[in-house]
């Protein structure tokens, strides 16, 4: 005579709901050869765009920068966060994204075509190479774009060993996640010359020692 335990009901579900929950997570995520595909613009002058960022905002392992740039690629807004999630999951992602675009600068859901990007700057621990936090934030980023009328840009992640441009191969050293950020006036001097807003202590801070 054999003994045994059959799983309970609740066992099964909880199992179950774990596996949709696994299974939804990662269809909210993008592959790099699905982000190449996507026909994401190129920046013109990457460097200046993520040292912008850096000296504005200071990010630090697992905060994100999200940025709105006008045509000319003129910084026009931007926001910095701290990733709260637990897990790597592109609709959460969305959703801070989207928040954050909303409290900086107003949606262009009225026009036919987008005539700003948002780009995101994302620092985190590890090297260059991709990761599912990468997938699930690019998805996050095009879905806000979407939601907010704009066009979605590159992302960028940032790391001990540089920034890299990610689904481009576009990259430097400096800065990193390490590196000391260089002066505002340093950076690209338009950024005085157009009404910039800005979400983060950080970027209000700076901006009134650049004034000093």
């Amino acid at each position: 005579m054999t003994f045994g335990f059959a799983p309970s009901a609740a066992t099964s579900m909880s199992a179950s709901a774990v596996s949709a929950d696994s299974a939804n997570r990662l269809a909210r995520m993008l592959e790099p050869a699905e982000w190449a595909a996507a026909g994401i613009p190129l920046l013109r002058s990457p460097r200046e765009v993520v040292s912008g960022l850096h000296t504005r905002h200071r990010p630090t392992p697992q905060t994100a920068v999200v940025a709105v740039l006008d045509h000319e690629e003129r910084l026009t807004a931007s926001a910095s966060f701290a990733r709260r999630s637990v897990s790597a999951d592109g609709w959460e992602f969305r959703n801070a994204l989207l928040a954050h675009l909303r409290r900086v600068i107003p949606h262009d859901l009225r026009r036919r075509t987008p005539v700003r990007t948002a780009v995101l700057l994302y620092c985190r621990e590890g090297d260059e190479r991709w990761t599912e936090e990468d997938g699930a934030w690019m998805w996050g980023l095009r879905d806000a774009c979407t939601l907010h009328g704009l066009r979605c840009g590159a992302y960028i992640t940032l790391t001990r060993g540089g920034w890299q441009v990610l689904g481009e191969g576009r990259g430097g050293r400096r800065p990193n996640s390490i590196s000391t950020p260089v002066a505002l006036a340093d950076t690209v001097a338009e950024h005085d010359l157009f009404p910039l807003r800005t979400g983060g202590g950080a970027a209000e801070a700076l901006r009134r020692t650049a004034a000093r």
